[in-house]
């Protein structure tokens, strides 16, 4: 099988012919890990899409698409305001969802789209969420408390966001159809969701609910990307449309073996316990003998459950893209 009907297969929650797709989710490579693998042997010359296929991993391309322009005013430290209130909303509009800017990112993809075609690399890309954008606009603090204190502006954000999203979406699925996306939310932590069900059925589900059935009508798979405990918040996401997650952090506590028994056709990625690769090969063999069983049912890829840590040995990692390997093919045997 080619390395895009790899994935179209366990997306449709069944089993490649030869083996499961092996990937890191996460293909920005972290650079602290990157610059530790060049000390340890990694070529420095390495392009940012030459990296996987030199680690001897399947190749996968991401686009995410801007949506604040580089021109935007930036936070004066992480996770501070660019604006507070609807009036400051409205100076910086003209720096938001700039379209001129994501012409960038089409054109990369018609690049890529012939390889795309014949199987080589399936496509996706990503969307800034209804919880993640207005949070890079308020501030993680204001973000917070906006539901409650400017609910008027949450949706006013959310209204921009969905007319900007839907543009973007005519013009790619006019170049190509994407094998799967990912909305950027990151909106769950070690103790579970930083929402409740009752802001998330107020504010999210609508937004999802404008855009989602958009995206599946053009055949591509929708997930949410949120780090920390998701588990809480799947049936919401299920009711949203959304049909899968990711990375299913195992230090939040995330057990994809029991997500697996209550939702047998949701979409997991990720989910493989990073902090393993620090303790060694015995580590890693236990926990692919703990991800076997669901590697088993079709609908799970099973990677890094966030991006690989600096700390992490080229030398095992290269052991770990080969146990990798070794449990995708165990994972289609009967």
């Amino acid at each position: 099988m080619t390395s895009r009907e790899r994935f179209i297969a366990v997306f449709n929650n069944e089993l490649p012919d030869d083996r499961l797709p092996a990937i890191e989710w996460a293909s920005w490579w972290w650079d602290r890990t990157i610059v530790e693998w060049q000390k340890q042997g990694l070529p420095a010359n390495l392009g940012f899409h030459d990296v996987a296929p030199y680690l001897k991993l399947d190749q996968h391309y991401q686009f995410w698409f801007p949506h604040r322009s580089v021109k935007c005013p930036q936070p004066v430290s992480n996770g501070a305001p660019i604006a507070e209130d609807e009036e400051e909303y409205e100076k910086i509009l003209p720096y938001l969802y700039p379209l001129d800017e994501v012409e960038a990112h089409l054109n990369a993809m018609k690049a890529i789209k012939p390889g795309h075609d014949r199987g080589d690399y399936p496509v996706w890309f990503s969307l800034d969420g209804g919880f993640w954008f207005p949070r890079t606009i308020l501030g993680i603090e204001n973000h917070l408390y906006s539901f409650y204190d400017q609910p008027e502006l949450y949706h006013r954000i959310l209204d921009d966001l969905v007319e900007f999203q839907l543009k973007v979406l005519e013009r790619m699925y006019d170049i190509m159809t994407p094998d799967f996306m990912t909305f950027g939310e990151d909106m769950s932590y070690n103790n579970g969701p930083m929402i409740s069900e009752d802001s998330f059925d107020e504010f999210l589900l609508p937004y999802y609910q404008r855009v989602v059935p958009y995206i599946k009508e053009h055949g591509t798979k929708v997930i949410v990307d949120t780090d920390g405990d998701v588990s809480k918040m799947i049936p919401w996401l299920m009711r949203a449309g959304i049909e899968g997650v990711l990375p299913l952090e195992r230090q939040a506590g995330v057990d994809v073996v029991k997500l697996r028994e209550l939702y047998p056709k949701f979409i997991f990625i990720g989910a493989f316990d990073k902090m393993t690769m620090r303790r060694g090969v015995q580590d890693m063999k236990e926990e692919f003998e703990r991800l076997l069983p669901v590697m088993k049912t079709g609908g799970f890829i099973p990677s890094c459950d966030h991006q690989t840590p600096p700390d992490v040995p080229l030398e095992r990692y290269h052991i770990y893209v080969e146990m990798l390997k070794e449990y995708a093919e165990k994972a289609v045997k009967q």
